[in-house]
């Protein structure tokens, strides 16, 4: 366990519920699914599963120019334009260059212009394929734009733990500011995954819902109908740094990272552990990281992919850890579908939220819980709850699982 108290003092997103801190919020709090349908093409159209989350009001931000935009793919251009809101909200911190760190989580890169050039490749042939396409699509490019941004020289880093990806960056990020390697950080995840490829492959997987009649209605975590997750886009970034720094420069404080635990499943690359053993080593490993007893938890924002075995393995897990009467869990993914390597990041900024306000978002899309599941989910309304030490669970693809405890500042 660090003694260092390490702080939250920016907030960044772009997601599919708006790409404000407060624009995502109000949707996150009323509970409002953004999935809707994406048929644009001929292709599209014949795909099973037609539907995800796109990113909303990203246009209206205005933090790249058009031409820096066009040179990035999608992830990279949320990643950076999420990060440096995060940076402006923190008031813009100047540390000595060689004192900061980037920590950016992601799944694939990008897979938006690689899926585009592999079609330009076969269509026009390869002398029409972009020289750029190495460059933009790295799974690295959004650390090092941003780096290049704001010219910080020190530790600019890509985690790629898959759905456990941007919990992991903002863990690794409060480790080194613990062990005072680095003065501030900016980590966080971003992912756009929102290809016929991606969703053809998941379709294909039957890892998605294919609810095509009613979207809107699809994600639905921890419910008994829930058939399958909905892919979702965007990022979401954090500004971190040791709480003495921040009251020195009277930053404003939105909570404070307390504790963080990482384990394995291996197991299997697509499904859970049966028995939710590492998931809870996870959970344990955040708790006690954080000084704490799992007692002292006062909410969970779950997983909760709304996938029938991944659901099921946490809510078991959840129940073995805090027992039958454990604190409230809610998930945002009925709101915002499943950002895969963002959504930690923008999991843990909503729990921030929680605590700021003193008020848990509901799971939307959820009715009944599923039998046998001891889990208390908030639903059809958000609930009202005293701040204090919250849980913030990703697992991932391939069993990686990452837990945060956030605590109010």
């Amino acid at each position: 366990m660090g003694t260092t108290e390490i702080a939250v003092t920016g907030l960044g997103v772009v997601t599919p519920a708006g790409s404000t801190v407060e624009d995502f919020w109000t949707t996150v709090v009323a509970g409002k699914s953004m999935a809707a349908d994406l048929v644009t093409d001929e292709d599209m159209s014949r795909i099973g599963t037609r539907f995800g989350c796109a990113v909303r009001g990203f246009d209206e931000v205005g933090i790249l120019t058009k031409k820096e935009a066009r040179r990035m793919d999608p992830f990279a251009r949320f990643g950076v334009t999420a990060a440096l809101a995060a940076y402006r909200d923190a008031g813009s911190p100047q540390p000595d260059p060689a004192r900061t760190a980037i920590v950016v989580g992601n799944a694939v890169g990008g897979r938006q212009t690689t899926d585009a050039e592999v079609g330009n490749y076969f269509l026009h042939g390869p002398a029409k394929v972009n020289p750029l396409l190495p460059l933009v699509s790295m799974p690295n490019a959004a650390a090092a734009l941003l780096a290049m941004r704001l010219g910080w020289h020190g530790p600019a880093l890509t985690i790629a733990t898959t759905c456990a990806s941007g919990v992991d960056a903002i863990g690794h990020a409060m480790l080194m500011l613990r062990d005072r390697r680095v003065d501030v950080v900016i980590a966080g995840g971003a992912e756009s995954t929102l290809s016929p490829v991606t969703l053809a492959a998941f379709n294909n997987l039957n890892a998605v819902s294919s609810r095509n009649d009613a979207p809107e209605l699809a994600s639905r975590p921890f419910d008994v109908d829930r058939d399958g997750f909905v892919m979702g886009e965007g990022a979401g970034f954090v500004v971190l740094e040791r709480l003495e720094d921040a009251k020195a420069r009277q930053a404003h404080v939105y909570g404070l990272v307390s504790g963080y635990g990482s384990s394995a499943d291996a197991y299997h690359l697509a499904m859970p552990l049966p028995d939710g053993s590492a998931a809870m080593a996870a959970m344990h490993g955040a708790i006690t990281d954080a000084g704490l007893s799992v007692s002292d938890i006062v909410h969970v924002n779950a997983h909760g992919t709304s996938t029938p075995l991944n659901d099921r393995a946490e809510a078991q897990a959840l129940a073995k850890v805090f027992g039958p009467a454990g604190p409230p869990v809610t998930s945002i993914k009925g709101v915002i579908g499943h950002l895969i390597g963002a959504a930690g990041a923008v999991e843990a900024i909503a729990t921030l939220l929680t605590l700021r306000d003193g008020l848990i978002p509901p799971t939307a899309n959820h009715e009944t819980t599923e039998p046998g599941l001891e889990i208390d989910v908030v639903h059809k309304a958000p609930r009202q709850i005293t701040p204090g030490p919250a849980l913030s669970n990703s697992f991932g693809f391939g069993g990686h699982n990452a837990c945060l405890v956030v605590s109010p500042a």
